[in-house]
């Protein structure tokens, strides 16, 4: 039943009828919660045994015999730089370590751009009259964070079927040297799910800059997060970078976050010699090392890339029914209704949603004060602000399947009741 074509008097009994569904909801006193894309318990427990490395063989050493309790190896363990530079495909002299969280590294980068400059800068970026940041939307929230913190200028920039609108980044940075970097979320990318195609790859690679320090942060978040046996594949951006003549161009970042344990992971960050070199020197001043006795619990856990591959298709067997009940009661509540739309995500942990415009504020609110948070509207947009009010993040990972049901149908009253008061103007 397309809404957009039903008369006045047909949207009103349809309104009524919802209402009713909706109060229904209200009553049940839902307490639920898909505000952010976490691991659920099920998750978290398939790596609960890696906690016992490395006490249960009391072995602190490494194979060079340093002890891991002790400080020192800034750059991180040996070791575990060589089993996470395989799944970045990159050299063991291209990757940096640190503790649980890439967006911390990622903080850092930012911080550290703004204060000395990144290798080859002029200037320190601080210095500039202004700094701004190309941001592929919808996005993830936590980058524009940053870059709003920054006093970074954000430009939004449209996100299609194949990675970002390519036409448009090109024409920009070309013209204006004070376009500095652009965030990615190259595979399975928050929110839409989108992996970026070979030709993306290789424009962002090898597009010509007005800046000369420009940077890609290339956020691999979701690398090895499949949800099927046919995964996306992602071309290699620092060997394009590298074919491209633009060797010190990307920063690659990564992490265990939502392989092992959000608190407790493993982060990474890749980039060409020259960067990490200089950024080596830098981190030697802020710390006397990271945390390798995680480190090499994860490596004693994880033996190569290949145990980190099957460990991730228990991840996907939990999280694969998930999203397809999202996907299946979104089909069946609205897909003949004309009023919403959403993407089909192979891997990560979102899908998008979109509503008529102008609808995603009213239908957050209204499934809030239903007892299911969800992101706020407009968080996937710089400052924000999505310009068309319409798009939704689902988080399916963290809720029960019966919890997600229940989210999913109120979730979807409230698109069919904000959508019908819009074809009505009231």
């Amino acid at each position: 039943m397309d809404m957009a074509k039903l008369s006045r008097e047909e949207l009103k009994r349809e309104l009524s009828i919802l209402s009713k569904e909706y109060e229904e909801f209200r009553s049940r006193g839902l307490k639920l919660d898909m505000s952010r894309g976490k691991p659920c318990t099920e998750q978290l427990e398939l790596s609960v045994d890696m906690l016992a490395y490395p006490y249960r063989d009391k072995n602190y050493k490494t194979a060079s015999c340093a002890d891991v309790r002790n400080y020192g190896m800034t750059d991180g363990l040996p070791e575990a730089k060589e089993l996470f530079s395989k799944l970045l495909e990159v050299s063991t002299s291209e990757i940096i370590l640190g503790n649980n969280s890439s967006l911390s590294m990622m903080y850092d980068a930012i911080s550290r751009a703004m204060t000395f400059g990144v290798y080859g800068s002029p200037e320190p970026w601080s210095r500039l009259p202004k700094v701004k940041f190309l941001c592929p939307s919808p996005g993830y929230d936590r980058h524009f964070a940053i870059t709003e913190l920054f006093n970074i200028e954000m430009i939004t920039i449209e996100m299609k079927e194949d990675g970002p609108d390519m036409d448009t980044i090109e024409k920009l940075a070309a013209e204006d040297d004070s376009i500095k970097g652009i965030w990615c979320i190259p595979k399975y990318s928050n929110p839409t799910g989108v992996t970026y195609s070979d030709e993306v790859v290789d424009r962002l690679a090898a597009m010509r800059t007005a800046a000369s320090d420009f940077r890609i942060f290339w956020d691999n978040a979701y690398i090895v997060h499949h949800l099927t046996d046919k995964p996306d594949k992602l071309k290699n951006i620092l060997e394009a970078c590298k074919k491209a003549g633009n060797p010190d161009r990307v920063f690659i970042f990564a992490s265990t976050s939502k392989i092992t344990f959000p608190g407790s992971g493993v982060a990474m960050m890749a980039s060409s010699e020259s960067n990490i070199n200089q950024i080596k020197k830098l981190l030697g001043i802020r710390s006397i090392g990271p945390d390798k006795i995680n480190q090499l619990r994860h490596v004693m856990f994880f033996s190569d890339p290949d145990s980190i591959e099957q460990h991730m298709k228990k991840h996907a067997a939990i999280l694969k029914p998930k999203f397809e009940m999202v996907l299946s009661i979104l089909d069946s509540r609205l897909g003949d209704r004309n009023i919403a739309k959403w993407s089909r995500p192979n891997g990560g942990y979102f899908i998008s949603l979109d509503t008529l415009p102008g609808c995603a504020s009213a239908v957050v609110k209204m499934a809030g004060e239903a007892g299911v948070v969800l992101t706020p509207a407009g968080a996937t947009f710089p400052y924000g602000k999505d310009p068309q009010d319409c798009n939704i993040r689902i988080a399916p990972t963290l809720p029960p399947l019966e919890e997600l049901k229940l989210a999913m149908e109120l979730l979807c009253t409230c698109i069919q009741i904000v959508s019908a008061r819009k074809l009505l103007g009231t």
